[in-house]
């Protein structure tokens, strides 16, 4: 048969759903590509005779490429200061009250050029890449105004373009509110919803929507009126919910279809129950947990006994979630929330990948899908964890 490349002698976790195959495993098998797209795959054995150049993995381990569904990789600045303040007690609601947490990061921001973003994020995404991804999503929302906000979603496209990698660019102005805008909260997010997002769209800089609904952030009811925008401009939402309350975002999640509400701490069963029957993923973020000192785990028995597909993902961020390890986040999601190792990795590869809105493009090794994979040096996927 007619292939652009195989690669043979290899262990493959496919991670399609595979009963009495654990991670879809295939032993001694081999995978052709045609055109950048899975054309075959299966055991070595059986592999169609072929002049394409081949690869010998020696035995190592392939899987989907890693998939992290919810970053904030572009910004400026630091905050380790924080840390310092966390560890001496102060809380993150503290620490965001009292000018510090989104907005320190806004400032910097705002003080970086576009040159500086690019520079600093292509770093963190390259870290990324070495640690397995191959799909990333990014955030703005440490701009604030449109200038910086294009700036962030520019840096974004520049950066994943730069480096071969396939980027979903999410606009995230409901991210905290500008102290100029404290005594009429409704015109930012008025600004948000006519102004910036509009804006975003004409420019070609965004594939998704997102907001932050909570206590600190925003209400359902802001939330509301940018995703009434987001849904007029044919745009797909997900949402921050839950992390520090039940704000009733999961919900509002599912009302509008959404790909994803992620954190989800304080979701309750109801709030679980919509979401299974909106189809949105729960987006497990264990690096903030862990970075927040936080104590009230997200309910992983409720998402499983009510069938909520689980992603996972760094939640990459100056603050809350200074992660750059994707593999760390499998360990993690298994020894904080619980999750098995097989359900860590289809977090980052099938489920990341349809918090994304991707699942019909990568996710699982399966033929007719793009051939994005990642090689392990390893003796069984649960290593990654």
């Amino acid at each position: 048969m007619a292939f652009d490349h195989i690669w043979i002698n290899v262990n493959i976790a496919t991670m399609e759903s595979a009963p009495g195959r654990p991670y879809g495993a295939l032993h001694d098998a081999a995978m052709a590509v045609t055109d950048g797209r899975i054309a075959w795959i299966g055991p070595q054995a059986d592999l169609p005779a072929s002049d394409a150049e081949t690869t010998d993995l020696m035995g190592a381990w392939m899987t989907p490429g890693l998939v992290d569904c919810h970053t904030h990789l572009v910004f400026g600045g630091d905050r380790s200061a924080e840390f310092e303040k966390r560890l001496g007690g102060a809380s993150y609601e503290d620490i965001a009250k009292a000018g510090g947490g989104i907005m320190s990061t806004v400032r910097d921001t705002r003080d970086a050029n576009l040159r500086k973003l690019i520079k600093s994020g292509r770093q963190r995404l390259s870290v990324l890449r070495r640690g397995g991804v191959t799909t990333a999503e990014i955030k703005s929302g440490y701009g604030l105004r449109p200038k910086t906000e294009m700036q962030m979603l520019e840096a974004a496209t520049a950066i994943g373009a730069q480096l071969g990698m396939r980027i979903q660019r999410t606009f995230l102005g409901l991210h905290a509110l500008p102290p100029k805008y404290s005594e009429d909260r409704a015109a930012y997010v008025r600004r948000v919803a006519d102004d910036m997002l509009p804006r975003a769209v004409r420019l070609g800089l965004v594939d998704a929507v997102d907001a932050f609904c909570e206590t600190i952030g925003f209400s359902v009811d802001e939330v509301r009126t940018v995703f009434e925008a987001a849904r007029a401009l044919g745009l797909p939402v997900k949402l921050h919910a839950e992390q520090l309350s039940n704000s009733s975002g999961a919900a509002l999640a599912a009302e509008f279809g959404a790909l994803s509400a992620d954190h989800l701490e304080y979701i309750d069963e109801a709030g679980v129950i919509t979401m299974r029957d909106a189809g949105t993923v729960a987006v497990l973020l264990p690096g903030a947990y862990y970075a927040l000192g936080a104590t009230q785990k997200p309910p992983i028995d409720l998402f499983r006994r009510h069938g909520v597909a689980m992603a996972v993902a760094t939640d990459l961020n100056p603050g809350s979630s200074p992660v750059l390890s994707p593999t760390l986040m499998l360990s993690m999601a298994c020894n904080l929330f619980g999750l098995t190792p097989e359900e860590a990795l289809a977090g980052m590869t099938c489920e990341g990948a349809r918090a994304m809105g991707l699942a019909d493009e990568i996710g699982t090794l399966t033929p007719g899908k793009a051939a994005d994979f990642a090689v392990w040096d390893i003796s069984h996927p649960a290593e990654l964890a």
